[in-house]
């Protein structure tokens, strides 16, 4: 049997028309505009040190990153596009195919992190991305990746339901096990191990996708990709005029300490992005601007705030819409 061809130009085509569509609608919902920062990067644009930390990956590539700052709804909005391509795939991204290690490389993808100012509205992040590592004498090897996970900071069981719901009817088209695999793998995933607590309360979540062979593959990418925004502006529109003060803004900058926690530690897109010399600004854009730190905090016993560590908890929520 002839091996399926596949098409990255397309997922490019795809990976910018995607790019521009949340882009449009963020600055809806905000009012502000979002400024673009277009980067092109070559070898030989990377320091002797950064080539060093990149374990060999030289790295070239070209990206468009979309950022929104200090506007009426989001106190940081990110929405990058990148196409990078290296000679040696960094540990992160052959850490699970050690078969793969040395291998060039070249991974395209859009990946967004929202913080919304006010507290009642959550932090959102999503990410897909195309995968392909190269080598002289073998086939190459591609995959997809990618998933959403919903992080709030008060929860609502509505907002819950909603969001996994879209995730579920997402994959539902392309087989009834994908949403429980891919929800339990969120779950696990998005995990502060140090801690023991969940970041969020999950969503989806998947990577070195293949199995449906390319077409359907990115099929389901872009189905994924595309219940994105159905998925998280009707929480946005719920929450957002929601009243808060300065308690509540405390303890989202508290909760996004776990978010910094977990993008610097465990998240596989920022280590790959680090490990390969990529760009910094661009890598590091999801993280919130307002952050703390408190020394053993723990909220009052019944209070909203104390609520939220029981709410984080894994569950069923699309069993819990029907």
């Amino acid at each position: 049997m002839t091996a399926e061809a596949i098409d990255a130009a397309r997922v490019r085509e795809y990976l910018l028309g995607l790019q521009q569509r949340i882009v449009a609608e963020l600055e809806r919902l905000d009012g502000g505009r979002f400024a673009e920062d277009r980067w092109d990067r070559s070898p030989e644009s990377i320091s002797g040190k950064a080539a060093d930390s990149a374990a060999g990956a030289v790295l070239a590539g070209s990206g468009i990153t979309r950022i929104l700052e200090q506007g009426q709804l989001f106190e940081r909005a990110g929405v990058g596009f990148s196409q990078v391509r290296g000679n040696r795939l960094p540990p992160s991204a052959s850490a699970n195919r050690p078969q793969l290690a040395g291998r060039g490389f070249e991974v395209m993808g859009v990946s967004l992190v929202l913080h919304p100012m006010n507290p009642y509205v959550p932090t959102v992040h999503m990410n897909v991305r195309f995968f392909v590592a190269h080598a002289t004498h073998a086939a190459d090897v591609w995959w997809f990746g990618g998933g959403m996970d919903l992080t709030p900071y008060y929860g609502f069981d509505e907002d819950a339901r909603h969001f996994h719901a879209c995730c579920h009817d997402a994959l539902a088209p392309f087989g009834a096990e994908l949403h429980p695999r891919f929800k339990r793998w969120c779950d696990e995933y998005f995990f502060l191990k140090h801690r023991n607590e969940a970041r969020g309360i999950g969503g989806v979540f998947f990577d070195d996708f293949s199995e449906l062979g390319f077409e359907r593959s990115f099929a389901m990418t872009r189905s994924v990709a595309d219940a994105f925004l159905p998925a998280y502006v009707p929480i946005v529109d719920r929450r957002r005029s929601a009243s808060f003060g300065e308690r509540e803004r405390e303890f989202q900058a508290w909760r996004r300490g776990r978010y910094v926690e977990f993008n610097l530690v465990y998240d596989r897109g920022t280590l790959f992005g680090l490990q390969s010399g990529g760009r910094a600004e661009s890598i590091l854009m999801s993280l919130p601007p307002r952050v703390s730190w408190r020394y053993d905090f723990q909220p009052g016993p019944g209070s909203e705030e104390a609520r939220l560590a029981e709410f984080l908890q894994p569950r069923d929520w699309v069993a819990l819409a029907s």
